[in-house]
């Protein structure tokens, strides 16, 4: 079967690939869905900032396949980065497109240490983490911490939930994680269109919080109200 040559065949090519990778895997906070919608906003970034379509979304579809493979002792971004290099590889890009695409993936990742040196790798660097905000990050934090829960973390401290006196620790409090690294990451976007994103996401968290913390006081009154009339029998 001769192998597509058209930028639409070979993105429709590469994305039945991931997504058939995906199948079985069990994280859902970054699975194929996770992936589908980095590549939804990858191009919605990339158009309105002209960075090369092509390169943006082929690296928004390979971004986290190293995830597919059991391989603890090395960071997910270069799993990923070698296994796309094997996927293009019979599509002959040039060396200029597929190093593109390939240095985009590996300066995705937040503990990589790789910095995000074009254009191109900037829009996936703010589509990966855009996705970690809004309604969408609020539904794969708590996927992701359901996974991770271990017995000794608890879901935000009894007696300061907000972090308000405290510095946060998101390794105890699953809650902390929005002050140590959600409400942050407007600053980390390196595009405009990232950044106008971002703040439009944050707020709604802010909206979040704000929502949680009436719940919590809530529950304090009826705290209150139980002991007052236990105290009285």
């Amino acid at each position: 079967m001769q192998t597509p040559s058209h930028p639409s065949q070979i993105l429709s090519a590469i994305s039945a690939e991931v997504q058939a990778r995906f199948v079985n895997f069990e994280d859902l906070a970054h699975g194929w869905e996770h992936v589908q919608r980095v590549y939804y906003l990858a191009a919605y970034i990339a158009e309105q900032e002209h960075a090369d379509l092509f390169v943006v979304t082929l690296a928004a579809l390979l971004h986290d396949l190293g995830r597919t493979i059991r391989a603890p002792a090395s960071p997910h971004a270069e799993r990923s980065a070698l296994l796309a290099g094997e996927l293009l590889a019979p599509y002959k890009l040039s060396q200029e497109t597929l190093q593109a695409i390939l240095h985009a993936i590996l300066a995705h990742s937040y503990r990589k240490g790789v910095a995000p040196a074009t254009l191109e790798a900037r829009v996936l660097y703010d589509a990966d983490r855009l996705d970690s905000l809004g309604a969408s990050g609020i539904l794969r934090w708590a996927l992701s911490k359901g996974r991770r829960h271990a017995p000794q973390s608890k879901t935000y401290h009894p007696d300061d939930p907000f972090a308000t006196q405290r510095s946060p620790d998101e390794k105890h409090y699953v809650l902390d994680e929005f002050f140590s690294k959600f409400l942050t990451l407007g600053e980390a976007m390196t595009t405009r269109t990232g950044r106008v994103l971002a703040q439009r996401r944050i707020t709604f968290l802010q909206l979040y919080l704000q929502e949680l913390q009436r719940e919590l006081e809530e529950d304090n009154k009826g705290k209150a109200s139980l002991e007052w009339w236990l105290t009285a029998s």
